[in-house]
C-alpha cells in the first residue's frame, strides 16, 4: 500500500486538469525573471566560459537555478507549473531533500502558498504540478515561484486561470541586487524547498534582489570570481566560503585578495564578511573566524567604512548543531536563524549606513 492510499496529501498527479488554464513561458513578457540567465539551451547564473575558467565544480553548478525566481502579478487562484531539466533531474541525496534540490515553491506577496511537488520517479526531465489557492479571493498578489537549488531547470511554463488579471510584478524596493558567494550553505543545501534558504528569506522580509553565487565545495576564492563579481552591478556583496577552503593556509591567502579585487572597482559598495554559520569550537572553525576578521579589521585600518564582519558561529540562539543537518549543513530552521543573524547589517548596507553608524 502507497502513503498516498492512506493519506491524499502525499499524492503527486503528473497529469494536472488544464480546463479553464492558460500556459505562458516564462520567459515571456509581463513575467520577470531574477537570478539567472539564459545561455543557449540552458539557464546560468554566472556565464558558463567564466565558469570554466574558475574550477571544474563551479562550471558543473553554475546551470543550477539557485536563486533563481519568475514574479508576476495576478488574481488567480491557481497556478499551475509545467517544468523541464536538461539532463537527469537530481533525486534527493543521504542528506538532502528532493525539493530542495529539484523542487520549485510558490509565494504570494511574501506568504508561502505551497510546493510543486515532483514524482519521486521522474520518468522523464518534466513534470507537471497545480496549486489550488482561494485566500483573498478577487485581490491582485505579486507571485514568486522559486526555482531549484540542484537541479538544472531549463524551461518553464505557468497556467493561471483564463480569465485572471496578469500584469508585471511590484518591482522590489531594492532592485540591484544584493550578490553572495560561497559554499553549498550559500547554494541553498539543505534547506527542503527553494524558498527556504537564507537568502530567500531576506529576500522577502527586505524586499530585495539578489543573485545566489553559491557552489558546493567548490567556492575557494579564486582571483577570476572575485574578478567576474567586481564586474557585477550590485547593492551589497555577501562573502563566505570558509567551509570551502581547504586549508586555514588556502584560506588566509585568498580571503583579503578577494576583498581587495573587489574593493579596488568599487570604492562605495558595501562587502559583508561572513564565517561559517557553526557552533562548534574545533580549532579549524576558531582560526577561520580569525582569518576572516583579520581581513576586516585590516581593511578598517585602510579606512573602509563600508565593510562587516559577522561571526557565524553568533547565528544560531545557543551552543548546539541542532539546527544543522550533519554538523554542517542548516535545517530550514537553521537558515532562518542565519537570514536573522544577517538582516540587521544587510538592512544598514542596504539603507547607505557606514560601519561606523
Amino acid at each position: 500500500m502507497k502513503l498516498s492510499d492512506i493519506d491524499k496529501n502525499f499524492a503527486v498527479d503528473g497529469n494536472i486538469d488544464r480546463t479553464g488554464l492558460k500556459f505562458y513561458n516564462m520567459e515571456e513578457s509581463p513575467f520577470k525573471i531574477y537570478g539567472i540567465k539564459r545561455e543557449g539551451d540552458s539557464f546560468v547564473r554566472l556565464p558558463s566560459d567564466v565558469a570554466r575558467n574558475v574550477n571544474s565544480g563551479v562550471f558543473e553548478l553554475c546551470r543550477n537555478t539557485a536563486g533563481g525566481r519568475v514574479r508576476f502579478r495576478s488574481n488567480t487562484k491557481k497556478v499551475a507549473i509545467i517544468a523541464k531539466y536538461n539532463g537527469t533531474v537530481q533525486p534527493g541525496s543521504g542528506h538532502m531533500c528532493m525539493l530542495g534540490k529539484s523542487g520549485l515553491d510558490l509565494y504570494a506577496d511574501a506568504d508561502y502558498v505551497n510546493t510543486f511537488v515532483l514524482p519521486y520517479d521522474m520518468p522523464s526531465g518534466a513534470f507537471e504540478s497545480l496549486i489550488n489557492f482561494e485566500e483573498r479571493i478577487g485581490e491582485e498578489r505579486d507571485l514568486t515561484i522559486n526555482l531549484p537549488q540542484y537541479s538544472n531547470l531549463c524551461e518553464l511554463y505557468i497556467g493561471i486561470e483564463e480569465n485572471a488579471t496578469l500584469k508585471a510584478a511590484s518591482p522590489y524596493k531594492y532592485e540591484t541586487p544584493v550578490v553572495y558567494y560561497g559554499s553549498s550553505i550559500t547554494q541553498g543545501g539543505c534547506a527542503s524547498r527553494p524558498g527556504n534558504s537564507y537568502q530567500a528569506f531576506l529576500s522577502r522580509w527586505i524586499d530585495c534582489d539578489y543573485v545566489n553565487l553559491g557552489f558546493s565545495g567548490s567556492a575557494k576564492g579564486e582571483p577570476e570570481m572575485a574578478e567576474y563579481i567586481a564586474g557585477l552591478d550590485m547593492s551589497v556583496f555577501v562573502y563566505d566560503y570558509d567551509f570551502n577552503a581547504l586549508t586555514e593556509q588556502d584560506l588566509e591567502s585568498t580571503h583579503y585578495p578577494f576583498y581587495k579585487i573587489i574593493r579596488e572597482k568599487n570604492p562605495d559598495l558595501p562587502i559583508i564578511m561572513m564565517s561559517r554559520p557553526s557552533k562548534k569550537r574545533a580549532s579549524r572553525a576558531l582560526n577561520g573566524i580569525e582569518i576572516i576578521r583579520n581581513t576586516y579589521n585590516r581593511a578598517i585600518s585602510e579606512g573602509d567604512n563600508k565593510v562587516w564582519f559577522l561571526c557565524g558561529s553568533d547565528f544560531f540562539p545557543f551552543e548546539t548543531s541542532e539546527f544543522t543537518v550533519d554538523n554542517c549543513h542548516p535545517t530550514d530552521l537553521g537558515f532562518y536563524f542565519m537570514a536573522k543573524g544577517l538582516a540587521p547589517t544587510l538592512e544598514a548596507a542596504l539603507s547607505g549606513k557606514t560601519n561606523e553608524e
